[in-house]
């Protein structure tokens, strides 16, 4: 997949999130900014090329805050945000590689 692409859409806010992403967003206190900044300074550690709906990937990136996230959003050229967390870590190393 290519990040490239998906960090050229945000930058245009060329995206949407989709309600549940907006439920944990809330839930989970992450804001809207919190999402694109992580995004844009951001890695792909995941595809999935089968998805329900259409490719996605999961992103890692820190806010402006340092916070760190995770991002899971479809491939262009329609980006919808799908949900967003801090990962946890008794669940990720270095909130990269998913623990087996």
């Amino acid at each position: 997949m290519e990040l490239k692409e998906l960090i050229g859409k945000f930058k245009v806010k060329e995206f949407r999130f989709s309600l549940h992403a907006i439920e944990m967003m809330l839930k989970r206190d992450i804001s809207e900014e919190e999402v694109e900044e992580s995004v844009l300074n951001g890695e792909i550690i995941e595809e999935y090329p089968d998805d329900k709906y259409s490719p996605s990937c999961l992103i890692y990136g820190k806010t402006g805050s340092s916070k760190d996230l995770h991002v899971q959003c479809s491939m262009p050229p329609k980006v919808i945000i799908i949900t967003t967390y801090e990962p946890d870590p008794t669940e990720w190393i270095n909130c990269r590689v998913r623990r087996k």
